[in-house]
């Protein structure tokens, strides 16, 4: 199948930065990179939480912004847009599986360390505290409504998606590209500039 008219609009509006036009594209892509994630992991037998999944999106995401969109800039239009990024997708969820195929699945390792912080007290340490704290207050600054909301409650209030998800009538499921959206805007901004 060919490049659709309305895929070639969205890739040209993100390549040129137009205003909205990534939100756009994560939008439009979220579910196609979701299901190629859950596919990845389920044909490796690996069992991923909405953390997990949302790591992914994102490690997926930031590989195509990487370099000034240079994995968008080299699809050549030869299938859909859809296409490309299900080959994308795969390839960067099975290297970071593969990164990650020691501890069984991705959770081990962050279950590791939620447990190596319980045996601190259970608190970051108070700069790694006070620097995400004052980035998450500077991201807050650019946001508003619901989006706000969220980042409010998963970062300032440890919260989690079933907790947000219960006190704000959204699914758990928006919750994830929520934040990832919100964490791109933070580094437009120059909050975070650590990408990749």
């Amino acid at each position: 199948m060919a490049l659709s008219e309305i895929d070639r609009n969205l890739l040209t509006r993100c390549l040129t930065r137009k205003p909205k036009a990534w939100e756009d594209f994560v939008d439009r892509f979220m579910g196609l990179v979701i299901h190629v994630i859950n596919h990845s992991a389920q044909s490796r037998s690996i069992r991923l939480s909405a953390e997990d999944r949302e790591d992914l999106a994102g490690e997926v995401f930031l590989t195509m912004v990487k370099d000034d969109f240079a994995v968008l800039r080299h699809f050549r239009g030869e299938s859909s847009l859809a296409t490309y990024l299900t080959v994308v997708t795969r390839r960067v969820v099975v290297g970071q599986l593969l990164k990650h195929k020691t501890a069984g699945r991705l959770s081990d390792a962050e279950a590791e360390t939620h447990a190596n912080a319980h045996s601190n007290g259970g608190e970051p340490g108070p700069i790694e505290r006070l620097e995400n704290r004052e980035e998450v207050e500077r991201l807050l600054e650019e946001l508003s409504g619901p989006e706000a909301q969220i980042v409010r409650m998963y970062h300032l209030e440890g919260k989690s998606y079933q907790e947000i998800s219960s006190q704000l009538g959204i699914s758990e499921n928006s919750i994830g590209p929520t934040l990832f959206r919100a964490r791109q805007k933070m580094r437009r901004v120059g909050v975070d500039p650590a990408v990749g």
